[in-house]
């Protein structure tokens, strides 16, 4: 798999902003985005009937108003973690009325043709069944996200494949604005200033990402620095020995219901760091509303900057923030459905 070079947050404003001025309105002749393998997407008019078998795919295409084209999802989409967001939006899912053809892991090519869709969002290292289905006709647009720069570009394509020009242009617009707010707050930090931070994913206390990953865009963003982030992979396992060497100032911890702050801090290892005596373990909330594959990245980057520059970003009303940030990228009528956890 081929790794991008992690974007530069100085240039990442740039990159938003230039994907805006890209998308361009669909032709009534043919329409060619180009996915994440660098292949055309062809479709002669705007996709009326879409699967999609990725869960923050989908988010996507709800925040551009695309819920209707949506014929069948991925799996995940029925599993309890997101199920009752999704539910909260959409009828058809609090039903489980839309069919399930597949997920990251397996598809069912003949239950995708019988629903004649013409298009099939899926990640790009499925090759056997994009192969399968490009052979049965079906138009497909490979996805496959490493960076935050990708998620600006997923969302331009699906505005241009789905006739949501406008809608995706002021989902960029909001993401660049949000973007430009944060380095102006981090205007004065220096290397010095930025606490080291240890992301540890939810498979393990010693699974973190390095660098180019979106952890690492995330970490930076947030006024932090990425103790792992001189190690160049996307995602890693760690030793003990590394994690006492970097001594993190702060630990973020990504959703996980078997392993909480306080159970960590009184771990072995994990108790003699600086984040444990200072009282700077924190987990970040449910998936759905810090997805890192989809523009609710900005909540993740502002939570963690309450807890990496408390100075320079003062922790705010949670609720209040959440139910802004969902009524701005679902709309207000989606975005005042989708339940808050508290």
């Amino acid at each position: 798999m081929k790794q991008r070079k992690s974007t530069n947050q100085s240039l990442l404003l740039g990159l938003v902003l230039a994907t805006v001025l890209a998308i361009q309105p669909f032709t009534v002749q043919a329409s060619e985005v180009r996915d994440f393998r660098g292949r055309a997407t062809n479709l002669p008019k705007p996709a009326q009937r879409v699967v999609c078998l990725i869960e923050s795919a989908l988010s996507g295409l709800y925040m551009l108003g695309a819920q209707d084209k949506v014929v069948a999802v991925s799996t995940n989409v029925y599993q309890e973690e997101v199920h009752r967001y999704y539910a909260a939006m959409d009828p058809r899912i609090a039903g489980k009325k839309l069919p399930t053809p597949g997920n990251w892991d397996f598809v069912n090519i003949e239950s995708i043709v019988a629903l004649q869709p013409d298009l099939v969002i899926i990640w790009a290292s499925q090759t056997v069944a994009i192969d399968a289905l490009v052979d049965k006709g079906v138009a497909v647009y490979a996805v496959e996200l490493h960076s935050f720069e990708d998620v600006f570009k997923e969302i331009g394509d699906f505005g241009v494949l789905f006739g949501k020009e406008a809608r995706a242009g002021e989902l960029l617009g909001y993401a660049a604005k949000e973007l430009a707010a944060l380095a102006e707050s981090r205007t004065g930090l220096t290397v010095g200033d930025r606490p080291g931070v240890y992301f540890m994913w939810a498979q393990g206390a010693m699974e973190t990402s390095g660098a180019p990953s979106t952890v690492n865009d995330l970490i930076e963003l947030a006024g932090g620095r990425n103790v792992a982030g001189h190690m160049r992979q996307e995602h890693l396992v760690i030793n003990p020995e590394h994690i006492l060497t970097w001594q993190p100032q702060v630990i973020i911890m990504w959703r996980n219901p078997k392993l909480s702050p306080k159970e960590l801090a009184t771990m072995p290892v994990w108790q003699s760091l600086p984040a444990a005596k200072t009282g700077r373990i924190h987990e970040l909330p449910s998936v759905f509303y810090c997805d890192l594959w989809t523009l609710k990245f900005l909540h993740a980057i502002k939570l963690i900057a309450t807890w990496c520059q408390p100075d320079k970003f003062p922790l705010s009303d949670s609720s209040g923030s959440k139910r802004h940030l969902l009524k701005t990228l679902y709309g207000a009528e989606l975005g005042e459905r989708i339940p808050l956890d508290e």
